[in-house]
């Protein structure tokens, strides 16, 4: 086939991935909200942190074939303006965005929002929408930090998906400390069976790997420890954190963890 309409055909499927993985966040009011209220240095800082995100993802599951450097940054581009644009027209339909307020900050911070989400399932396209992924070779022979890579693009799209929410916040509010530490366990725990025990990709690796123990400690308790880490940063961009007591702030971290140690825990299966 024609490596024009190769490509072609690998954009066509990354804005189905897009698609796919960010109507969500492209239908939720809080979104549209923190677009226009997230402060625009901590959206800088998102983004630019987003960047080498995507260009690891395009080593691991990019929608088309790379080899250099310079072919997972361009992809890494490539996916991110194809979920600008689908971010953008569907917000216009949708009429979240005016025509006054196209090309304005607020229509800018909007569409950055989405445009993340959106840009990981196009990087995700190639698995989940298509054949074989380009990028199996490379993410079998993932080691111990490949893996926490992996973890930490798991931890963060999943929490993405719900940190902008309000009930992150009212839910921390209404756990008590033994709540909050019966959550931090049932994180742990189901991390753990989702990377040892459930049969799913790069199980039997870990298992010979050196058993319970050292899977726990090997990538159990720093994928958690990622997810934490994921979750307290989204946090603090959406603004969550700003003005709020320490112990507060833990166990927002701690809500929101749940879903990210999911998220780190199943990255296998969509990555």
């Amino acid at each position: 086939m024609d490596a024009n309409a190769t490509y072609g055909r690998a954009l066509s499927r990354a804005f189905g991935g897009a698609l796919l993985f960010s109507f969500p966040l492209l239908m939720t009011m809080e979104m549209w909200s923190l677009g226009m209220a997230v402060e625009r240095w901590r959206l800088l800082v998102f983004l630019m942190l987003t960047m080498p995100m995507l260009i690891g993802l395009s080593y691991y599951a990019g929608f088309e074939p790379t080899f250099r450097l310079k072919d997972e940054v361009m992809d890494a581009l490539a996916a991110f303006a194809v979920g600008f644009l689908l971010s953008g027209g569907l917000l216009a339909i949708f009429g979240v965005l005016s025509l006054d307020e196209i090309g304005s900050d607020s229509a800018l911070g909007k569409i950055s929002l989405c445009a993340v989400p959106a840009a990981v399932g196009a990087l995700l396209a190639g698995k989940q929408l298509g054949e074989r992924g380009p990028g199996e070779r490379e993410k079998a022979g993932a080691g111990p930090l490949g893996e926490l890579f992996l973890m930490a693009v798991g931890a963060a799209f999943l929490a993405f998906n719900v940190a902008p929410t309000e009930e992150m916040i009212v839910i921390a509010y209404q756990m008590g400390p033994l709540a909050t530490l019966l959550l931090m366990a049932v994180s742990i725990a189901l991390l753990h069976l989702f990377v040892y025990r459930l049969g799913f990709p790069g199980e039997t690796r870990r298992r010979e790997a050196g058993g319970f123990l050292r899977t726990f400690v090997t990538f159990t308790a720093p994928g958690y420890g990622v997810a934490l880490l994921m979750s307290l940063y989204l946090l603090w961009t959406f603004g969550r954190t700003d003005g709020v007591a320490v112990h507060e702030i833990a166990t927002m971290t701690i809500v929101l963890g749940f879903p990210a140690a999911i998220g780190a825990a199943t990255a296998r299966l969509v990555v």
